[in-house]
C-alpha cells in the first residue's frame, strides 16, 4: 500500500509551522496519554498561535488526525506489507506504533478516535483490496472490497488492542505475526 505522499506546502514558513504543531500534538498528547488537551497548549508547544491551529487545521482534532498520518508516513514508510513473505515494512510500521505508543493510544481512543480511525483505515484499505484479489482468485470489485473492509477493520482493531491492552514492551514483529497468521487462516482454511 502506497501511504499519500506528504503534500508539503510550498512556502517553507508553513512547513515550517505545520512540523512544528504536529511535533507538539505529538509530544503533547504523548506525555499526556490523552487528547483533552487545549488549543492554547498545544498552539503554545509549537511557538504558534491559536490562530494559525486554527488556519491550517480548523480545530484540535483535525490537527491530531493530521499528526497521526504524518508520523505513520514519516522516514519513507511507503508500504505496509501484510504479505508473510515482505514483513519487514509491516515491522517497522508496527515499532513506529510501538515507539510513539502514549500518542497512538490517546489518538485512537480519544476525541478523535473515530476520525483517526477512518483515517488509518483509507490508508490501509487499498493494501486490503490487493490482498484480497491476491488471496482470492477470481472475485469480483464489490467481494474485493468487502473482504478488504474487513481484513482492514480487523487489522485497525487488532493495532487498537495492542497498543491499549499489550504488554510493556511491545513486540512488534510479533503482533505482525499474529496479522500475518490471521489472515493466513482465514485465506487457507483447515
Amino acid at each position: 500500500m502506497k501511504l499519500p505522499r506528504r503534500t508539503e506546502p510550498v512556502d517553507r514558513r508553513i512547513r515550517r509551522t505545520r512540523a512544528a504543531l504536529f511535533t507538539a500534538a505529538v509530544r503533547v498528547v504523548g506525555e499526556r496519554g490523552t487528547t483533552e488537551v487545549s488549543v492554547t497548549e498545544l498552539a503554545e508547544a509549537a511557538d504558534a498561535s491559536r490562530r494559525v491551529l486554527y488556519q491550517h487545521f480548523g480545530d484540535r482534532d483535525s490537527l491530531l488526525v493530521a499528526a497521526t498520518v504524518d508520523l505513520i508516513a514519516q522516514n519513507d514508510f511507503s508500504e505496509l506489507i501484510q504479505d508473510p513473505a515482505e514483513p519487514d515494512s509491516a515491522v517497522a510500521l508496527a515499532r513506529r506504533f510501538a515507539d510513539n505508543r502514549s500518542f497512538f493510544r490517546a489518538v485512537l481512543t480519544g476525541s478523535c478516535a473515530y476520525a483517526v480511525t477512518r483515517t488509518v483505515a483509507e490508508l490501509v484499505r487499498p493494501h486490503s483490496v490487493a490482498s484480497a484479489r491476491r488471496r482470492f482468485a477470481d472475485i469480483d470489485d464489490r467481494l474485493a472490497g468487502d473482504i478488504a473492509d474487513y481484513f482492514t477493520g480487523g487489522t485497525i482493531m487488532a493495532l487498537t488492542r495492542w497498543l491499549c491492552e499489550g504488554p510493556d514492551p511491545l513486540d512488534p514483529k510479533s503482533f505482525v505475526a499474529s496479522l500475518v497468521r490471521v489472515q493466513d487462516a482465514i485465506s487457507h482454511p483447515a
